[in-house]
C-alpha cells in the first residue's frame, strides 16, 4: 500500500518519496517492521493465551525429559509470525507481483492448516490433531496450485543464461534480452548450472515441453510437501526451528537479490528473473518474524509455535526456493530438516521390517534425530534392542542440541551459497 502511495507522490516531487523505488530500502525497512511487530505483538498474544490458559499440555516424558517443565506454555505462537510477515509486506511490498501473492497465500493456506491442527489438539483434546492424510492433502493442494500458477501466469518469465563467450581470458555471460518461459533450474555443482526439466521428459517427442511442465508441478508438489514436513519435524526444541529457518531465510534472500539483479545474476552464471525482487521483501519480513519470535521463543520459551507456525514456515521455504528456481539446492540448505525426516523414515521402516521377523529394533534412540540426543537411557522401551544405543554416550540439554542444529544449519547455508561458484 504504501509503496504505490509514495510512488504516486512521487511525481509530485514529494522528499523521499523516491527512496520507496530502491529494493535495498524497502527490504530493510520491512525487515525493522517485521521485528517491531513480533516483538509487540508476541506479548500481547502470550498474555491473552495465559489469561484464556491456553497452553501446552503436558508432555510425554518418554520424548522430552524436560516436558513438565512446559506445561501450560502457550502454543499456536505461528500467529505472531503470520502477521509480523503479512503487516510489512502488505505494507512494502508491490502487492500485484506474483511471486508475493504465491508467497501470500502460501503464508495464510499453509497457516491456516495447521491452526487446524492446533486447534483440535488443544480445545478437542485430541492429542492426534488433524489427521495426517488431511494435512498432506492441504500441502499438495497449495504445491499444486503455485506449480500450476507458475506455469500459466505470463509474468512468472526468466531471462536464461544462456550466451558464454571466450574474450581473451575472460568468460562473459549474457541472458536473453527478453524473457521467457522456461523450464530451467539451478543445480548445484555443475559448470553451467541449468538442468531443464523438458530434457529429463525427451522420450515424450513433441510432448517433451508439456511433460516438462507437468514434471515442473510434481516437483513443487514435493518440495512443498517435504519442506513442509521437514521444518514440522524440527520444531520440538525450543528455539529450534526458528533459528533454523531465519538462517536459511537470510541464504534464500541472497539468491532472490541476486537472481533479481542482472549484473550479480550475470558473474554468478544464474537465470536473472524479473520482479523476484519482491521476494526480497517478503523473505527480510519472514526473516524479521523469525527473530523477533525467538526473543520469545528461545529456551525457556514462553510460547511455541505449534503447527500453526512450523507448516507455514516450511512451506515458504519450499515456495521460496521453486519461485527463484532453487530447489535442487535444497537439500544441502535445508540438510537438517532433511535429516530430520529421514530419521523418521528410517526408525519407522526398519522397525517394520524387523518385526515382521519377530524382532523389536530401533536404529536411534528416538526421532526426530535431535531427541535422539535428549533421551535418557532409562526412558529406553527395555523389549527393544537398539543399534545407536550408546550414541551419544550421556544426553544433551536441549539448549545445546538446538545451538549445535544452528550452527550446522549456518555451515550448509554457506556451502548452498559456495556452490555457485564450484563447478
Amino acid at each position: 500500500m504504501l509503496y504505490y502511495l509514495f510512488r504516486f507522490l512521487e511525481q509530485y516531487n514529494i522528499p523521499g518519496a523516491r527512496m520507496w523505488g530502491y529494493i535495498s530500502f524497502r527490504a530493510l525497512l520491512t525487515l525493522i517492521l517485521s521485528l517491531v511487530i513480533s516483538a509487540w505483538f508476541g506479548e500481547k498474544f502470550i498474555k491473552y493465551m495465559r489469561r484464556k490458559k491456553i497452553g501446552e499440555a503436558t508432555r510425554d516424558k518418554a520424548i522430552d525429559p524436560f516436558g513438565e517443565k512446559k506445561k501450560g506454555v502457550p502454543t499456536m505462537g505461528g500467529i505472531i509470525i503470520a502477521v509480523s510477515i503479512l503487516v510489512p509486506v502488505l505494507l512494502l511490498g508491490r502487492t500485484r507481483n506474483i511471486y508475493l501473492i504465491l508467497m501470500i497465500i502460501t503464508t495464510v493456506w499453509l497457516g491456516f492448516l495447521g491452526f487446524l491442527d492446533d486447534y483440535i489438539k488443544i480445545f478437542r483434546h485430541d492429542k492426534e490433531g488433524l489427521k495426517g492424510k488431511w494435512k498432506i492433502v492441504g500441502q499438495v493442494s497449495i504445491g499444486f496450485i503455485v506449480g500450476m500458477v507458475l506455469w500459466a501466469s505470463p509474468d512468472a518469465k526468466i531471462n536464461e543464461n544462456i550466451a558464454i563467450e571466450r574474450q581473451g581470458v575472460e568468460t562473459v555471460v549474457t541472458h536473453k534480452s527478453e524473457p521467457v518461459k522456461s523450464l530451467k533450474t539451478t543445480i548445484p555443482f555443475v559448470k553451467n548450472h541449468n538442468l531443464d526439466y523438458s530434457e529429463l521428459t525427451s522420450c515424450f517427442g513433441k510432448y517433451k515441453n508439456a511433460a516438462g511442465w507437468v514434471l515442473f508441478v510434481l516437483m513443487t508438489i514435493l518440495v512443498v510437501t517435504a519442506v513442509s514436513n521437514g521444518a514440522n519435524l524440527n520444531d520440538g526444541m525450543d528455539g529450534m526451528c526458528a533459528g533454523n529457518s531465519a538462517i536459511i531465510g537470510v541464504a534464500l534472500g541472497i539468491f532472490a537479490y541476486v537472481s533479481s539483479h542482472i549484473e550479480y545474476a550475470a558473474y554468478l552464471n544464474i537465470m536473472y528473473i524479473p520482479g523476484s525482487q519482491e521476494l526480497v521483501v517478503f523473505l527480510c519480513a519472514f526473516i524479521g518474524a523469525m527473530i523477533g519470535f525467538l526473543w520469545y521463543n528461545a529456551y525457556p520459551a514462553q510460547v511455541f509455535m505449534g503447527d500453526t507456525g512450523s507448516l507455514m514456515v516450511g512451506g515458504i521455504i519450499g515456495v521460496g526456493a521453486v519461485i527463484i528456481h532453487k530447489e535442487l539446492l535444497l537439500p544441502i540448505l535445508c540438510g537438517i530438516f532433511f535429516v530430520e525426516s529421514l530419521s523418521v523414515i528410517i526408525q519407522t521402516q526398519w522397525f517394520k521390517i524387523q518385526k515382521r521377523k519377530g524382532k523389536r529394533v530401533r536404529i536411534f534412540r528416538a526421532t526426530p534425530i535431535h531427541d535422539n540426543f535428549r533421551r535418557l537411557d532409562e526412558q529406553l522401551d527395555p523389549t527393544s534392542h537398539y543399534v545407536l544405543r550408546g550414541w551419544p554416550r550421556h544426553p544433551f540439554h536441549e539448549s545445546k542440541i538446538t545451538i549445535r542444529f544452528w550452527i550446522t544449519t549456518i555451515i550448509l547455508a554457506a556451502m548452498t551459497i559456495i556452490t555457485l561458484k564450484m563447478r
